[in-house]
């Protein structure tokens, strides 16, 4: 008798899953602090951030302003108007210079992080989106238009345009290699683009899932973490082959994914009102460990790894007001 009840406990020990977060009575994410920003209307789009001055720039789409705000005193400190629904955005260290793409015109423009002087407009035309700065170049990357990435230094000048097909959203630059990873959802696809060559050298399928709009890359383990949102699935390709290894379920509306190397975790923010927070075992098996209870619409941020910090834009609704919460990862 004994023998059994021994191995009913072993086998229901077997079969129980990990005890999740919210059993334990904890949660992978805790609010920390709250910034307001009362004034601001309609949608958030990006953040970018300042290390050193320990600032956070806002991309307030709907209210044609980027917010900028002090992350030692938790307050906003400066206010760039009259911008043409901003949607990207890029600090560049070197130069204390802030771009911001704009979503209207399809200008980027370059202002002074110190004076908040505008010092340059950089025409592309149509809807310029999302922007990265590689650092070993010095050179920024924006996406823009019905199809293209366009390439150009800190002082605003074009040196590239490469065509993709249809517009594309979020992008990643290896830091270790030449490639970039670009979401073209209007394409069910991930185009391999090499900044040396400036040519299409691969295009990865998302196998049927639609609106592939954020994306997240882990180049120690050569993988990239998609996120789509008809259905709302998780994707993880191996970049070396673009094979799809995973695909799970995770929270619908998603515009933004970070990957925190540390914990091995990954954040989906999604518009329905939660955070997905994702357990990576090993490169190839991921669990979702919790969905973290936000505002419906909220469905931008930033992670800083540095700070260890997630940062999370909520927009004006109702009573809502607009704001940024701050998150500390747990442990």
């Amino acid at each position: 008798m004994k023998s059994v009840v021994l191995n009913v406990v072993v086998l229901t020990l077997v079969l129980m899953p990990d005890v999740s977060f919210a059993q334990a009575g904890t949660e992978p994410l805790k609010l920390v602090a709250t910034i307001p920003m009362p004034d601001v209307q309609g949608r958030i789009d990006h953040l970018a951030i300042d290390l050193r001055g320990q600032r956070l720039f806002v991309a307030a789409l709907g209210n044609n302003s980027v917010e900028v705000l002090d992350l030692k005193e938790n307050k906003r400190i400066h206010t760039i108007k009259d911008l043409a629904e901003p949607q990207g955005i890029v600090y560049v260290p070197a130069t204390n210079r802030v771009f911001v793409a704009n979503g209207k015109d399809g200008s980027v423009r370059m202002f002074d992080a110190l004076s908040w002087k505008l010092l340059n407009s950089i025409a592309y035309g149509d809807d310029a989106d999302n922007l990265r700065y590689d650092a070993v170049s010095g050179h920024i990357w924006v996406g823009y238009g019905s199809g293209a990435l366009g390439e150009f230094d800190r002082e605003g000048a074009k040196l590239t345009d490469i065509k993709i097909g249809a517009h594309p959203e979020s992008f990643q630059l290896e830091k270790n290699g030449s490639r970039i990873f670009v979401n073209v959802p209007r394409s069910r696809k991930i185009a391999v683009i090499d900044r040396m060559t400036k040519t299409e050298v691969a295009s990865w399928s998302t196998g049927g899932p639609l609106a592939n709009y954020p994306m997240a890359l882990d180049e120690e383990d050569h993988r990239l973490f998609v996120v789509t949102r008809l259905p709302a699935h998780f994707i993880v390709f191996d970049t070396d082959h673009g094979k799809r290894i995973v695909s799970l379920p995770v929270v619908g509306d998603c515009d933004d994914v970070f990957f925190d190397q540390k914990r091995h975790k990954i954040y989906a923010i999604g518009g329905d009102g939660e955070i997905s927070v994702l357990n990576q075992r090993d490169a190839d098996h991921y669990d979702e460990l919790a969905r973290i209870k936000t505002v419906s619409g909220a469905r931008t941020g930033f992670f800083s790894p540095e700070l260890d910090r997630l940062f999370l834009a909520v927009r004006r609704q109702g009573s809502q007001p607009a704001e940024i919460r701050v998150y500390a990862p747990v442990p």
